[in-house]
């Protein structure tokens, strides 16, 4: 059953398996380790420890029946696939000077993953590479991946990097896992299929190394009894490091898998819990040997809190590819409108910064006598609409309003808005594109939500500069000035979905997405700026810059698939709104980061620096960025003359 019950969490990482040695009688294994033990799953070897293919004699040509844990026939498909994980056997080494030993291991590995495909296994664990050569385990993996149907195999990988500071001789002796498993992926050409299962040790590295591993398909967490301490009633608990790491993991859809012999001398007679907390409270006798360290690993799971609203509305889009909008050319559907306009945040700030903009643009004094001529440029269906009157009547200040919308279809819902609200001697709609729209009257304050993603990506720049005709010499823009922002990052799961498109165009697309299986390699740092009023109309929008990231030293090695972006945009005076993490507004879901992706993976060394180039490119139809990097590795530059990806205007 699964660890506990937490608010809006759904993902796998509910279920904790357990590491079993082999066994014939696979029922009675089940039974003492799920229905008695209080586990989900085991991780269980599938074949007899003691064959060797080598040593099987042939009959009459015939080969023999492979000594397997039972016939597929003694549990349900069911029961195979919800609650076995396959372990190939430990002693292969595909890699060993040993010829015999070596084609023993490429045999036994076939076999054995052949069968748990046939009994539709989830899942496998390959044992971790022995030594520093492992080509040729690599290169049996990879054949096997060509034809797998979709189980994953998991690779177990130590979690190891001994980190020292200083630059001594030994130094280029350290050991860090994530090189063998960066090495063992690059050679399998990042299958999909291919994940990690990390052995968690006592001693932890850095938590800028454990970082590197949540942007990895990391599927399972093997953690020994060895990494437990005793606490003062003589129970398993964890140091506050491990503690932290196991909760990433919750966070992450990694499943934890509990290994090793019981070493705590913990009384199986009752029900008492130093946590408090029991996974089966109905159990009357604590009979699993492994018991106590379950209790605990569900007690970290149920105190953590419960997933907030926006998080749970989030759930489906995290790591998901999704295309920019192109706001110029396509008109919005109302669903799109709906899902904006729910976020309360974003109009909260909108409607404060209006206000100090109504405040500073016209003295207490005069309030009475003024009237202020706002233009919402892109209206919409009228949340800003509503919002410019909410922060007129919270002022005092009287008000005008022209709502410009190009969208017919949102027009039609907006003059319902204005009959059925009663403003129709305040707010005059005009159905009109905003860059052709010859206004009566100038405006004092111009405001509108044209924002994208990477702040500029949605061509507010363009529309904004084609409505300031109509400003006011000493008008307000609301917003005033954003500014977009980039940093690497590490996206195994992003790589492959757009690799599995198998096209040189997804590689050069950038897309919206909600990153959160991510590993930020280094701090974000500004790109593009944008101000508005524009004061130098007659000059380009097309930008270049020059980043240069620096990768800290206890990171470790570490792999770019490519770069996040996010905004943040000044609306007016000190109110801002954005996504920039640093800075990012709470509780504001309007926009998910953007991803643009590497063709090629960047490989990059602890304390090196990645130089990276980004322009954004227009002509009169469209807008469009190009990107490469430069250091520490050459890239390919993507999308050139916006072959692949482009915002049209």
């Amino acid at each position: 059953m699964p660890l506990g019950d937490r608010a809006g969490d759904k993902t796998e990482s509910r279920y904790c398996g357990v590491e079993t040695e082999f066994d014939d009688d696979v029922p009675q294994l089940l039974i003492s380790n799920l229905s008695s033990g209080g586990f989900d799953f085991v991780v269980a070897p599938l074949m007899n420890p003691s064959y060797r293919p080598s040593l099987v004699q042939k009959e009459n040509g015939c080969s023999a029946v492979l000594p397997f844990a039972g016939s597929d026939l003694i549990l349900s498909p069911a029961q195979w696939s919800s609650h076995v994980v396959g372990k190939i056997s430990s002693w292969i080494d595909l890699d060993s000077e040993d010829e015999i030993l070596r084609i023993d291991s490429e045999t036994t590995l076939k076999q054995e993953i052949a069968w748990a495909s046939h009994l539709s296994l989830q899942a496998c664990l390959l044992p971790a590479p022995k030594g520093t050569s492992y080509a040729n385990y690599a290169r049996c993996v990879h054949q096997i991946l060509q034809g797998l149907n979709n189980m994953q195999l998991w690779l177990r990988i130590p979690l190891v990097k001994v980190d020292d500071d200083s630059t001594d001789a030994k130094s280029e002796h350290l050991v860090d896992s994530w090189d063998l498993w960066n090495s063992f992926r690059l050679l399998c050409e990042h299958h999909s299929q291919l994940s990690v299962a990390l052995d968690i040790l006592s001693t932890l590295p850095s938590p800028n190394s454990l970082g590197r591993w949540f942007g990895e398909s990391v599927r399972a967490a093997l953690i020994s009894t060895d990494c437990f301490l005793t606490n003062s009633r003589g129970y398993p608990c964890l140091s506050k490091r491990h503690q932290k790491l196991i909760t990433g993991f919750f966070n992450h859809s990694i499943q934890v898998v509990l290994s090793g012999k019981a070493l705590h001398n913990v009384s199986r007679g009752g029900t008492d819990s130093p946590t408090g907390l029991n996974k089966s409270p109905s159990d009357g006798v604590q009979s699993h040997p492994l018991r106590c360290y379950l209790d605990y690993v569900a007690f970290l799971y149920q105190r953590m809190d419960p997933l907030p609203e926006q998080e749970r509305i989030e759930l489906g889009y995290r790591d998901f590819l999704q295309a920019p909008l192109q706001p110029l050319m396509d008109n919005l559907e109302s669903q799109t409108y709906e899902t904006f306009e729910k976020d309360a945040v974003k109009y909260i700030q909108y409607q404060r910064a209006i206000a100090k903009a109504l405040k500073d643009r016209v003295p207490d004094d005069k309030a009475s006598s003024v009237t202020t001529v706002l233009m919402v440029v892109g209206a919409g269906r009228g949340p800003l609409v509503r919002a410019a009157l909410q922060a007129a009547e919270e002022t005092d200040r009287k008000l005008k309003v022209y709502a410009v919308e190009k969208n017919p279809n949102a027009v039609v819902t907006l003059n319902c808005l204005v009959r059925m609200e009663g403003w129709e001697k305040i707010v005059t709609i005009i159905s009109c594109d905003m860059r052709s729209w010859e206004a009566s009257e100038t405006a004092d304050i111009l405001v509108s939500e044209l924002l994208g993603s990477f702040g500029d990506n949605e061509l507010s720049p363009e529309c904004l500069d084609g409505a300031q005709r109509f400003l006011k010499e000493d008008g307000i823009s609301i917003p005033s000035s954003y500014t977009s922002f980039l940093q690497p990052i590490t996206a195994s799961k992003l790589y492959n979905d757009v690799k599995a498109h198998k096209d040189v165009v997804h590689f050069e697309t950038a897309y919206v997405v909600k990153l959160h299986n991510v590993a930020r390699l280094s701090p974000p740092q500004p790109v593009f700026t944008f101000t508005h009023p524009n004061k130098i109309l007659e000059g380009s929008n097309e930008r270049y810059k020059k980043l240069v990231f620096e990768i800290p030293n206890d990171t470790g090695a570490a792999i770019i698939h490519g770069f996040g972006g996010y905004f943040d945009a000044t609306l007016y005076g000190d109110v801002h709104l954005g996504t920039e993490p640093s800075t990012a507004t709470p509780n504001m879901f309007s926009w998910f980061a953007i991803f643009f992706p590497l063709r090629t993976p960047i490989c990059v060394r602890p304390g090196s620096s990645v130089q990276v180039h980004f322009w954004r490119c227009c002509n009169p139809s469209k807008v469009w960025y190009e990107w490469c990097v430069t250091s520490p590795s050459q890239s390919p530059l993507h999308n050139v003359n916006g072959r692949s990806y482009w915002v049209g205007l």
